[in-house]
């Protein structure tokens, strides 16, 4: 009946993987299931306990690795956050130079800059987002044909 400890282990495993989804603990099932098995073939408990840890690492090292490379290549990666507004176009609100100045971006006023030895962008043209640096958004001037908001 000691098996039933490893099955409910591998369940507990189970049941916080769906909670974090990083295909660890999971792995950790695997051997919790692996061990119960030695359980019940009546193999003493440190043969269960290296059963245990040989399984977890093996499938650590083999399984997850083709499982995260599956994931990633069926679900494209999603921005978020402040990296999610790379590459959009925004407003000058006022000048922006190398120093300083604001954007109207996403609806949003935040303090943007040029990269260093840029001309200054007036205020009114269009920029795109370089990229995030803090709070503040590196930008440069979006040619004349771009609509804003592309």
């Amino acid at each position: 009946m000691d098996w039933l400890w490893w099955v409910g282990g591998a369940l507990v495993f189970a049941l916080i993987e769906i909670i974090s989804l990083d295909l660890v603990l999971i792995m950790f099932a695997g051997g919790a299931l692996a061990a119960a098995g030695v359980n019940a073939a009546g193999g003493p408990l440190w043969l269960q306990i290296l059963t245990f840890a040989v399984v977890s690492v093996i499938l650590l090292l083999t399984l997850r690795p083709w499982l995260l490379r599956g994931l990633r290549d069926r679900v494209p990666l999603a921005e978020t956050n402040v990296a999610a507004h790379v590459g959009r176009a925004a407003l000058a609100v006022d000048q922006v130079t190398e120093v300083g100045g604001r954007v109207k971006l996403v609806g949003e006023v935040w303090t943007a800059r040029t990269e260093p030895d840029a001309p200054p962008i007036p205020a009114g043209a269009d920029v795109r987002v370089l990229r995030i640096d803090g709070a503040t958004a590196v930008v440069a001037p979006l040619p004349a044909e771009h609509p804003r908001g592309a």
